[in-house]
């Protein structure tokens, strides 16, 4: 996520991304609009989930999408609350595809 752009900007242009690519998602948890962190849930819908988080490389010191999280669904959940519980202006999305696609490493995504 650019750092000029607003957490809900992204969101919404993240959504319009996966609607186009007929990949559901909706809005789980609601952060701050503007300096709200967001994480990703992919839901594979197979009982395993996973949670992805913006972080900077130390090596390179680029932006990119680590995974937070991932195993059962029900402990990726857990996971997220946890998180939830720290920090209230955190967005979280869930996607949902068997296929495993999010996205998050397409450009202007994963930059």
């Amino acid at each position: 996520m650019s750092d000029r752009l607003t957490a809900g900007f992204w969101v919404a242009a993240y959504l319009a991304r996966l609607r186009l690519a007929d990949i559901p998602a909706f809005v789980v948890a609601h952060g701050d609009d503007t300096g709200g962190a967001v994480l990703v849930k992919l839901n594979t819908l197979d009982g395993q989930a996973r949670v992805f988080q913006r972080s900077f490389d130390l090596m390179t010191g680029n932006r990119a999408w680590v995974v937070l999280a991932e195993g059962e669904e029900a402990e990726v959940d857990a996971a997220l609350r946890r998180q939830r519980d720290r920090d209230r202006d955190i967005w979280v999305i869930e996607v949902e595809d068997r296929q495993g696609r999010h996205l998050l490493d397409q450009p202007g995504l994963s930059d």
